[in-house]
């Protein structure tokens, strides 16, 4: 079995580079049928799947079930605002690591508080603050696996020649694993922190809620 680790290096770090980030001004300002949704998470997130040709960001099923488990509002008039579909990305990046539940109670007080509302700090903000770091984090990503890629490059010393590519990337896939495992359960233990400390935060009124309560006294 050969393997050139430098080349196999060289393309992994590539394909960081090639993870796209939707832009909140890359969102149309207008209501989208789901239809539209759909065409404009495939087009957009295309290349983060592992079989771009083949595998699906975003299916009318998808959305559906999204909805009846209250991780996303459900449309008006069958048609999906801007703040969907950021729900809908943030949604897109936990499902391969959260469960339904655990998507729910984190998403939960997002939409509480921040769909939907006449503040200046909306769920854009939120989008936006919250992917901002997103080209500093990929680049602080590379390095931590360029480190444990050359780690690799030294593991089974003593293995048969013949072997010894293999047991490497398996080393390296070792390391990447537990690295992962353990961010999982750091992210479970925060959103159980989360449900302990009593749910999610009170949902400001909008301006034409509290013109109707001081209407009402």
């Amino acid at each position: 079995m050969t393997i050139n680790m430098d080349d196999l290096l060289g393309s992994i770090l590539s394909s960081l580079d090639r993870v796209e980030y939707i832009k909140a001004e890359d969102i149309p300002d207008i209501d989208l049928y789901m239809d539209q949704v759909t065409t404009f998470m495939e087009s957009h997130l295309k290349t983060s799947t592992r079989n771009p040709e083949e595998d699906k960001i975003l299916t009318k099923t998808m959305i559906n079930n999204y909805t009846k488990n209250d991780l996303l509002p459900p449309p008006v008039k069958k048609k999906y605002s801007k703040q969907h579909v950021f729900l809908l990305i943030f949604i897109y990046y936990y499902k391969g690591i959260l469960s339904i539940s655990d998507i729910q109670q984190l998403l939960q007080p997002i939409t509480d508080r921040f769909f939907r509302t006449d503040d200046e700090f909306d769920l854009e903000a939120v989008y936006e603050e919250a992917f901002g770091f997103e080209r500093e984090q990929t680049e602080n990503l590379k390095e931590d696996i360029t480190k444990k890629y050359r780690v690799s490059e030294t593991a089974f010393a003593d293995a048969p020649d013949e072997s010894r590519p293999f047991l490497q990337v398996f080393s390296f896939i070792c390391m990447l694993g537990f690295d992962a495992y353990m961010k999982k359960l750091l992210i479970e233990k925060l959103i159980d922190g989360l449900a302990a400390e009593g749910g999610r935060p009170e949902k400001k009124k909008s301006k034409k809620q509290e013109e109707s309560s001081q209407t009402e006294e």
